[in-house]
């Protein structure tokens, strides 16, 4: 088995895997963020809001 398989990856190597990871979480969930609510979900906020503005 290859030992640099099983190594620690130094600061450097570490810092540069958590920039990737940080920009590919940062570009799927501003994808997420800009997404239009369903109609479906807005008509049972708006549902949800009638009945408590009902009691």
């Amino acid at each position: 088995m290859d030992s640099s398989f099983l190594r620690m990856p130094d600061d450097t190597e570490k810092s540069k895997v958590d920039r990737e990871i940080d920009a590919n979480l940062k570009r799927v969930y501003s994808g997420l963020i800009e997404e239009d609510v369903p109609d479906r979900f807005k008509a049972l906020l708006d549902e949800l809001r009638r009945k408590e503005s009902g009691k």
